[in-house]
Formats: C-alpha cells, structure tokens, sequence
C-alpha cells in the first residue's frame, strides 16, 4: 500500500497514457506493439515487490562551463531522499519507478520523480559487481521556472556492488552558466 500512494504521482500519467485505446485493439495485437510494450514493462515494474532507497550526494558544476562566482554561490551538497520500486528483467536489465526530492543549486527542494532503465556490463561475468548505463524519463519542477513541472529525459550511470549503487546523470546545458551539472546519489536496494 505504501509504494502505490508513494508512487502514484509518479506512475498515474505514464499508466493513463499507455492505457489509452486500450479497449480497442484486436486480439492479436494485445502482446504487440509500442504501447503494450511500456504498459507491460510498467505494470511489471510497478507491480515488483522489491524496493530501493535514494540518498542525494553531489552536484558538480562543470568548471568549464560556469563562471567562478556563479560555483561559488551554488550549493553542491544535494541533500535529500527518494524511493523506487525496482525489479531486473530475464535479461538483467534494472527497471525502476521512483520519486526523488533534493535541494537543488540555489538551496531550494527539487522534487524529480519518473521511470528509468539501465543495462548493464558484468565485470568477469561477476554476479555482485555492475557497470551500467542508461536513461531516466523523469519530470521535475523548479522554483526558479515558477514550478511548473517539465520533462526532464537524461542519461544514467552507475557503478555497482550487490545491493549498493553509485548513480549518476549529467544535466546538459546550451549556454554558459547553465545545466551541465553532473547530479550523483546512492541507491540501496532494499
């Protein structure tokens, strides 16, 4: 009960939108398509019963791209906290639905919240050490966009150990003294 009322706001849309028209496909496109692949994969994944624990650790401010006084005024110590639901595919791929809030540059809470993929390399076919690499389809509000919510799709990476995870995204940015951040939280698998 608790991951669907943690969840739901995260979830609702994407299950709304994938079940669009549902009622009207034919029997033999039922286990084909687009749409019924995501559906699946969400409800498998919502469904899951393993959950995950997000800790917020670092925001860096790509040097390159930002003037001195602009990193010396933002805060790189993102605390916060989130949770997902998780599960791994028959082919070992990681799958989750999660919430996340953090302070962000400014010191101001971030709420981010979505669904995310990762592949993964296995070290000498290692069944604890993980390298993996992937995407989140996230959305997230700012106050500093009056917070109104927009999508935020990114890249994810990770190094993992068993359970435990070091996670990353990068934020791009198109001008100076903007986006290019890269964002790096633990995540414990539960």
């Amino acid at each position: 009960m608790l991951k669907k009322l943690i969840l739901s706001f995260v979830a609702l849309p994407f299950f709304v939108f994938a079940n669009e028209g549902a009622e009207s496909t034919s029997k033999n496109d039922e286990n084909t398509g687009i749409w019924q692949g995501i559906k699946n994969t969400l409800s498998e994944t919502w469904n899951s019963d393993k959950y995950e624990l997000y800790i917020p650790a670092n925001t860096w401010h790509n040097r390159a791209t930002y003037d001195r006084d602009k990193i010396d005024s933002y805060n790189e110590r993102p605390w916060g906290i989130g949770a997902g639901v998780y599960r791994f595919d028959k082919d070992g791929d990681w799958h989750a639905l999660y919430i996340m809030e953090f302070q962000d540059s400014h010191n101001v809470i971030e709420p981010i919240g979505g669904y995310a993929y990762q592949t993964y390399w296995r070290p000498g076919n290692s069944d604890k050490w993980r390298i993996g690499i992937g995407y989140t389809l996230s959305i997230t509000a700012r106050k500093d966009y009056n917070w109104i919510p927009f999508p935020a799709p990114l890249p994810l990476f990770s190094i993992e150990y068993d359970r435990l995870s070091i996670q990353s995204t990068y934020v791009p940015g198109v001008k100076r003294n903007t986006g290019n951040i890269l964002f790096t939280w633990l995540r414990w698998q539960l």
